[in-house]
């Protein structure tokens, strides 16, 4: 993968104050999604949550079928679903839907469950929820792939099933697994020929881990008669950008303290240790964040890219650090800015700017030569007769 292959979206668990009005929130998630369509972002996933009152989102298939009527371009991905929560046959039928309903642009993400207490208050262990998201997604697989799938498990059962609606995509929607620090998502992915989403930010020891779970997931892969395209190797973390690194850092007084505290309270893992004094420090210095300016993000995501060999796709990680106005600038700045840089956009008009600007003595005088000659001749035909011959 070069730099120029890079896409670019939006990843929206979501995260919202308890102090918010959970109504406007929903409407501002869409807006995101709609927002990032018009400045040419390629992608959006959306979370799946039940618990802790921060992330608000329990359908992203809500989500995505509104956001398809409100975008053009931007393809819509659970991110993701929790497979141990709902039986496999909903969640093929339900994906196929959506799958015609988008007209191929939904993508199907799947994980195990991030919050242990979504997992206990619907009675499952959440010891067991990585074996269970395991038998669920070879249950999907088949069944998208067209097959009449029996199967029956500790948790739910398939008889003689198959779907009666076949996928719009062929031969089936783009899908990924989440991927963290343990090879056990790159691993599955290997096996069914899934994405990843990496969610365990981007320090020199985490980009360690990507790499080797994706090497991982190739030999796996191959041994499978699958193929990994590093297209579907997708990071998250959380950005935000602004004129300066100063006014970056004072936008983030909004909402920051609050999302580390969310984090140590009721996340399984904070990125931040716990007692640190400069947690935002902590956390860019370990690019488990990026903010400054667009020349910062562009230097961390080469340096991320680097770091594993080539990925696929960087999503925002919409964390609702800065408040509306300064979050939407950071997204306009990203697509201005940054997203034409690794597209290639910059250098072909430097190119020519640079070209134009060596030729700009020669284009000089050829421009004094043809004003003198087009006066020349100007002058010649005023000294002509006008009318007809007497």
């Amino acid at each position: 993968m070069t730099e120029s292959d890079i896409r670019f979206g939006v990843f929206v668990p979501p995260q919202h104050p308890l102090t918010e009005n959970p109504t406007l929130l929903f409407d501002r998630d869409l807006e995101v999604i709609s927002m990032c369509d018009r400045l040419g972002f390629d992608e959006a996933w959306i979370g799946e949550h039940y618990s802790g009152g921060v992330e608000t989102i329990a359908s992203p298939e809500i989500v995505i079928a509104v956001a398809a009527e409100r975008t053009k371009h931007i393809r819509l991905g659970t991110g993701v679903r929790s497979l141990p929560y709902s039986h496999p046959f909903s969640v093929a039928n339900s994906i196929v839907q959506l799958d015609h309903m988008t007209r191929g642009r939904v993508m199907l993400g799947v994980g195990p469950g991030a919050l242990p207490i979504d997992a206990i208050q619907t009675g499952i262990d959440p010891t067991q929820t990585r074996e269970m998201m395991e038998q669920s997604l070879e249950a999907i697989v088949r069944l998208l792939a067209g097959e009449r799938v029996t199967m029956k498990t500790d948790w739910f059962e398939l008889c003689d099933a198959k779907l009666q609606i076949a996928p719009y995509t062929k031969p089936r929607m783009e899908m990924a697994i989440t991927n963290v620090r343990s090879p056990a998502g790159a691993m599955l992915a290997g096996r069914f020929g899934l994405g990843t989403l990496s969610l365990g930010g981007a320090s020199d020891d985490a980009l360690a881990h990507y790499a080797s779970n994706i090497a991982i997931c190739e030999e796996i892969a191959a041994g499978c008669g699958q193929t990994f395209d590093r297209r579907g190797f997708r990071i998250a973390i959380p950005m935000h950008i602004a004129e300066t690194r100063e006014k970056a850092i004072d936008d983030l007084k909004f909402g920051f303290e609050g999302w580390v505290k969310y984090s140590h309270d009721v996340l399984p893992f904070s990125p931040v240790p716990a007692g640190e004094k400069d947690p935002l420090g902590y956390l860019v210095a370990n690019r488990g964040a990026i903010v400054g300016t667009p020349d910062d993000a562009i230097e961390a995501l080469e340096t991320i890219n680097a770091g594993v060999g080539g990925f696929g796709a960087y999503l925002v990680m919409e964390q609702n650090w800065a408040d509306w106005s300064a979050a939407n600038r950071s997204y306009e700045m990203f697509a201005r800015y940054v997203i034409p840089y690794f597209r290639g956009h910059f250098a072909a008009r430097r190119e020519s700017y640079d070209e134009s600007a060596r030729q700009h003595p020669v284009y000089v005088e050829q421009a004094k030569r043809a004003m003198a000659e087009a006066k020349a001749r100007a002058d010649r035909q005023r000294g002509k007769p006008t009318g007809p011959s007497q």
